[in-house]
Order: C-alpha cells, then sequence, then structure tokens
C-alpha cells in the first residue's frame, strides 16, 4: 500500500466514523483504513458508497455484475474477489462471473438485461460519454430511479476502483 492503513480502535478521534463504517459494513476492511488517513474522506465515502450499494434499487445481482464489470476494465483486482461473493449470493451465476472478466465482453451467458447493464457499464467505463441510442435502451428498461441508481453505481466503482489501483489496495 502506498498510504498507512489506520489500525482501528487505535486513534480515539476516529472512533465515530470507525463505528458507522462497522455498523454498515460489519468490518472495516483494509480500502475503509486507508481512507481514515483522511477523516472526512471516510465519513463522505462510506455515506456515498453505502447508499450507491445498500439502498439502491438496482437489482443486487445488476449491480454487483457493474461493479464486478468496473473492477476488470480498471484492473481492480481486490475489488473484484471483494465483490464476487456478493454477486454470487445475489444470485448472478458462475457463468455470468466468468463472462464479466473476458475481454472482450462475452454475452452468450447473459441475459439481455445483464448485456444492456454492462453494455453502460463498459461505455461510462472506457470512453465515458454514452450514447444516445445506449441510453435510449436503459430509459426503456428501467424507470428514473434506477436509471439514477445504475449510472452512480458505475460512477462511484470506477472512483473505488481507481483508488484502489492508485494506492495499491490489495495488491
Amino acid at each position: 500500500m502506498r498510504l498507512p492503513p489506520i489500525t482501528p480502535g487505535s486513534q480515539p478521534e476516529l472512533a465515530d466514523i470507525e463505528a458507522r463504517i462497522l455498523a454498515e459494513r460489519g468490518r472495516i476492511s483494509p480500502l475503509y483504513q486507508v481512507l481514515l488517513n483522511s477523516p472526512a474522506v471516510a465519513h463522505g465515502w462510506e455515506q456515498m458508497l453505502s447508499a450507491v450499494r445498500n439502498r439502491s434499487s438496482v437489482p443486487a445481482h445488476l449491480r454487483e455484475l457493474a461493479i464486478l464489470r468496473v473492477a476488470v476494465l480498471n484492473g481492480a483486482h481486490y475489488e473484484f474477489e471483494a465483490h464476487a461473493p456478493i454477486a454470487l449470493a445475489a444470485g448472478l451465476s458462475a457463468q455470468a462471473l466468468e463472462a464479466v472478466r473476458q475481454q472482450p465482453l462475452s454475452t452468450a451467458q447473459l441475459s439481455p438485461q445483464e448485456q444492456l447493464v454492462l453494455e453502460l457499464t463498459d461505455a461510462m467505463t472506457r470512453e465515458i460519454v454514452v450514447p444516445d441510442a445506449l441510453y435510449a435502451r436503459i430509459q426503456a428498461e428501467f424507470g428514473s430511479r434506477t436509471q439514477l441508481d445504475l449510472v452512480a453505481t458505475v460512477a462511484a466503482y470506477n472512483m473505488v476502483s481507481r483508488l484502489l489501483v492508485a494506492l495499491h489496495i490489495g495488491h
């Protein structure tokens, strides 16, 4: 790691944020231990990522599919390994999990809805600009809240994966 992790419980002034992370996540992962170097960032990160992951209208298997694809595209192996069991528990098939690892993407094992989510994820992660024709298909498939939650998920996990890679967390 490029920054030292903060050992949970070692700095009394971090007790409140550590308690919030524990309540939401069940543990203070290596990522959050590094984020604790900046309490304000750790707090904001926990609030936003908890909303994206735990209070989203995106079905869990689709959310995790997008997260896994972002991890693959950005080379964030730690993120992939952290979310693979969550994805399987959410109902993503082992075949879909393997398909998302492929470069280029292998869609034979994926439902049309999963393919659409991954097409959006690839566009947002690789090109940033989402073509109008693709977004029209997203609008036809999902309501407004789910559209926002899906785009926010892809955007947020691009942030997560880029921080993990830049700071060598989980290497």
